[in-house]
């Protein structure tokens, strides 16, 4: 395993996935969030720190995952993985937070399907940063 190229794809997985988040929750889902204010924490953002640890041990895992099976064959099997984890992650966790928290359900669909349209971007990334020497 090429531990120096598994940390510089790890890197840039957890930038997409800040600028991706960023894009999807500050711009296009801000009025989602705005029209359903009393499902979310006051204090939320004195937690935010949290979610950046959570999004760095994210992209490690996301990235060492990827490097345990790769096979070399490119930007497909990046999209390919990158689908497979999202749909473990976005899928299956937000229909599990759908079912145990009063969030809406067009909010639900849409973190599934941009949860999913994360999950393959990283994927690309990390396919076009991660090779072994």
């Amino acid at each position: 395993m090429n531990v120096k190229k598994l940390l510089l794809a790890a890197l840039a997985v957890f930038v997409t996935f800040q600028v991706l988040d960023f894009v999807i929750h500050n711009l296009i889902l801000s009025a989602d969030y705005e029209a359903s204010m009393e499902l979310w924490r006051p204090n939320m953002m004195d937690l935010m720190w949290l979610m950046y640890i959570t999004s760095a041990l994210l992209s490690i895992v996301f990235v060492y995952v990827f490097a345990k099976g790769y096979s070399g064959k490119g930007i497909m099997e990046g999209i390919r993985f990158g689908l497979i984890f999202g749909f473990i992650v976005s899928v299956i966790g937000i229909l599990n937070q759908y079912i145990v928290y009063p969030i809406p359900s067009d909010l639900t669909i849409k973190w599934i399907i941009f949860g999913l349209i994360e999950f393959l971007v990283a994927g690309i990334v990390v396919s076009l940063i991660y090779k072994p020497k």
